[in-house]
């Protein structure tokens, strides 16, 4: 081989770096943070990416390090309710479980992934930490609001019937998640007490419950990559042509970070 041809040779795409931020769980007189197995692989099997589990109890001051190793953001579900207090809001469910480490790392990290132009994907509680984030507020109790559906799953049932795909979601017609899935309605799985009530600065929703509840968000006009479901795609994804297709996608603009960075070095060289 030519020493010009060497020249040309462009370097192989290292697989992206993703974050992945996780929460506090006491065992035992312990204090944990954890990351639950099930949100882990689709994004190793089907992204094809290396997950970066972040620690959330130490504070923000490591943020910009772990950004800068990073190709993208992922916020994932959580046994955990949002401070309401960080949307203007009492607490209407005293009963439930906060992670207030967890909301004071991932507020902050959703507005510096926007302003680096990082892809973000939220599941559950990830989605609505990035409506938070973006100024907008919550739901405490969907059950209870007027002409909403109770959402929550059963905690007597077998896991399999819990995940169960138990609704339909109406897909915005000519949506990105419409135009990715290629259909305008899918059936999801449904366990949350919360939801999307006012929607933050950028966000569009792209998906509804049959309710009228938002289902799933986007904001092109701030993110080139900014999805997030209210549903579990990760449970038993490989199962689920849907969920395949979800993190793919997410892969996929992961990827066009790492070649963005990629290109932006070779033309500083």
């Amino acid at each position: 081989m030519s020493n010009s041809n060497i020249g040309n040779k462009q370097p192989s795409l290292r697989k992206p770096v993703v974050l992945m931020t996780m929460g506090t769980q006491e065992r035992k007189g312990h204090d944990y943070q954890v990351m639950t197995h099930k949100y882990i692989t689709p994004l190793v099997d089907f992204a094809d990416c290396i997950p970066v589990l972040v620690p959330t109890c130490c504070g923000t001051e490591a943020l910009d390090a772990y950004l800068d190793m990073a190709d993208g953001v992922y916020l994932t579900g959580a046994g955990s309710n949002i401070d309401p207090a960080l949307y203007g809001q009492d607490n209407q469910t005293p009963g439930k479980a906060q992670d207030k480490d967890r909301d004071l790392f991932d507020i902050p990290l959703v507005k510096a992934a926007i302003k680096r132009g990082l892809p973000i994907f939220g599941i559950c509680r990830g989605m609505q930490e990035i409506n938070v984030a973006l100024g907008g507020d919550i739901y405490q109790k969907v059950y209870a609001e007027p002409g909403f559906n109770d959402h929550r799953e059963n905690p007597e049932d077998p896991v399999d019937v819990q995940y169960a795909q138990v609704h339909a979601v109406k897909i915005e017609p000519g949506s990105w998640l419409q135009h990715t899935l290629g259909t305008d309605e899918i059936r999801v799985n449904s366990l949350h007490g919360q939801g999307l009530h006012k929607l933050g600065a950028g966000i569009e929703p792209i998906a509804r419950a049959e309710d009228g509840l938002v289902e799933a968000i986007h904001a092109p006009s701030i993110s080139p990559f900014l999805f997030a479901v209210q549903w579990h795609p990760e449970w038993q994804a490989a199962n689920n042509p849907d969920s395949i297709k979800i993190f793919q996608a997410f892969g996929d603009a992961c990827r066009a970070q790492v070649r963005k960075a990629q290109i932006k070095r070779q033309q500083a060289a």
